[in-house]
């Protein structure tokens, strides 16, 4: 694998074997249907969603997918987040065993929400 940063979520994805880029598409999917209003770039090197401010990011490692949904989103869904290896801002979806794409797609809808909060309070600080 080379280590140009690609320009698109395609394009990261294609750089993966086929039982990857078929996780890497249902979770880019989840994240479009749960934030339909979102863009799509690359951010890090990631795929990266963005709404009033990134929401999520999510790349594939040797033996796991890393999932990014900052750290409000990993400290406010603890508790079904608990069987996954986490730190502050991530989670490890170990690669070979279920993805809990509902979970993502919570996740990704509270981010939503939480952008959409922050965005309407910056807008009446400025009033």
């Amino acid at each position: 694998m080379d280590k140009t940063i690609p320009k698109s979520i395609d394009e990261y994805i294609l750089q993966y074997p086929q039982e990857i880029q078929e996780i890497l598409n249902t979770i880019r999917k989840v994240i479009k249907d749960s934030a339909p209003n979102a863009e799509e770039k690359i951010s890090y090197g990631m795929p990266t969603f963005a709404l009033n401010g990134n929401l999520v990011h999510f790349a594939a490692f040797k033996n796991h997918i890393g999932f990014y949904p900052s750290s409000s989103g990993i400290s406010s869904f603890q508790q079904e987040l608990s069987e996954y290896k986490t730190s502050k801002g991530a989670v490890q979806f170990p690669i070979g065993k279920p993805i809990p794409y509902d979970l993502i797609s919570k996740i990704v809808k509270f981010r939503v929400a939480e952008n959409q909060r922050k965005a309407e309070e910056k807008i009446k600080k400025k009033k």
